[in-house]
This record gives structure tokens, C-alpha cells and sequence, in this order.
């Protein structure tokens, strides 16, 4: 029995040793990808490639509309406005708006429901490069690890700056380019206040927004918006 025992508990230890070692390799894996992108812009994202495989079930052949254009070549006023909206304290925090998440704890407890996440752009930049949409505790902890490497070897200017390029704004849509071709056929650097304001309201769900561009409620978001892009902080 003492024998039988023993072999267990090894047969334990060493399999938690394999998998801390697979969760450091994983990291570091990820680490390396924070790097590189440090200089370079992603060619496709995690988020990139799910959405895609899900268009090609339906479509053999489709592609993602996608093009990187530099921080300088996109609107302030798009800058202004996916900060008004998505991430008033960016300038500011370290990757984390611990009272934004208060606020929005307290938001969904009183619906009773998830209606509210409190993430930042650097929470969701770390969702977009690595991660996938589904919500479960796994997944928010490997975010808050990217995360903390993002804030932690990126400035402030580069990480708005791949998130400008690389979020969901559409159907296979992604990045501001792509965005502002799609829906006002003209270049993101070209993009006025109340355009900007507009594709800032559509973050939340692109996706919707792209099929009802009349939806109730758009319009009074796009405004509140654009109220609130003045004072809004940019990197």
C-alpha cells in the first residue's frame, strides 16, 4: 500500500511538473510575440484568424479586410473618440482600471446579469493578439498576465497604436482603415469628429453595428461620444 502510495504521489508531482513547465514555455511563447510586435505590426491576429475561419465556413475563399497604417496616419478624432469611449484613464493607469472594474461589478450585480466588463484598451489589445471571446476565469488571467506584459515593454503611443489597427470593426472588418473604407469610403486619416464618434459607438458589438447602421440607440452613444471627446487624454 505504502508503495502503491508512493508511486502515486510521483506520478502526481512529476505531472505537475510538466504542466508548470508547459504554462512557462506557453508564456514565454507569448512573451516573444510581445517583443516582436513591439516593432513590427501583426500580420494576423488570434481574433483575426477565428473570425475568418468562421467566414470561410459560410464563404470558401473570403478574406479579412485588413491594413496597418502608422499612429500618424489615423484621425485624432478617432483617437479622441476610442478613448472617450472605451478608456477615459488610458493615459494614465498601468494596464488595469481598478475603479472602472468597481464600476462595473456594481453594474452587474445590479442587472443581475454581465453587462459591463471594465476592461481597458490594453485588456482588450491582450484579447485581441492572443485570446479568444469567450468569457471564463482561464482566459481573464492569461489577459491580465498579457496584459502586464504589454504595459510592461510597450509605451503608451504603441499600444493604442496596434489596437487602432488591429480591433473589430465589422463583418471580416479590422483596424481603422479598414473601418473607415468600409463604411465611409474614405482613408482613417480623413475621418471627421462625427464619423469618429460613430465608429467608436460600434466597438462594443461591430459586428451588429455593421448589419443595423440605423440601430436605436447608435446615434444618442455617438453622441455622448463626441460630447466627451474634448477632454479626451491622448498618448
Amino acid at each position: 500500500m505504502r508503495r502503491l502510495l508512493a508511486r502515486c504521489l510521483g506520478w502526481i508531482k512529476w505531472s505537475l511538473l510538466v504542466l508548470l513547465g508547459m504554462l512557462l514555455l506557453t508564456q514565454l511563447w507569448l512573451l516573444g510575440w510581445v517583443l516582436w510586435w513591439k516593432w513590427v505590426p501583426p500580420q494576423q491576429t488570434h481574433f483575426m484568424s477565428l473570425r475568418l475561419d468562421e467566414l470561410r465556413q459560410k464563404t470558401p475563399g473570403a478574406e479579412l479586410k485588413y491594413q496597418w497604417v502608422p499612429y500618424a496616419q489615423i484621425s485624432p478624432h478617432l483617437k479622441r473618440a476610442i478613448i472617450a469611449a472605451e478608456d477615459a484613464n488610458f493615459v494614465d493607469h498601468e494596464g488595469f482600471d481598478w475603479e472602472g472594474i468597481q464600476k462595473a461589478m456594481e453594474k452587474n450585480q445590479k442587472k443581475g446579469r454581465f453587462v459591463a466588463g471594465g476592461s481597458t484598451i490594453s485588456q482588450q489589445l491582450a484579447k485581441n493578439l492572443f485570446l479568444s471571446p469567450t468569457r471564463s476565469m482561464v482566459r481573464k488571467g492569461q489577459e491580465a498576465v498579457i496584459t502586464l506584459m504589454i504595459e510592461s515593454l510597450w509605451d503608451k503611443e504603441r499600444i493604442f497604436e496596434v489596437y487602432l489597427n488591429v480591433i473589430e470593426w465589422g463583418n471580416g472588418v479590422f483596424g481603422a482603415e479598414a473601418a473607415a473604407r468600409h463604411y465611409y469610403g474614405a482613408s482613417a486619416a480623413r475621418l471627421n469628429p462625427p464619423q469618429a464618434a460613430k465608429l467608436a459607438a460600434m466597438v462594443p458589438n461591430p459586428r451588429f453595428y455593421d448589419r443595423n447602421r440605423n440601430a436605436p440607440g447608435l446615434a444618442r452613444k455617438t453622441a455622448i461620444i463626441q460630447a466627451r471627446m474634448p477632454a479626451a487624454q491622448l498618448p
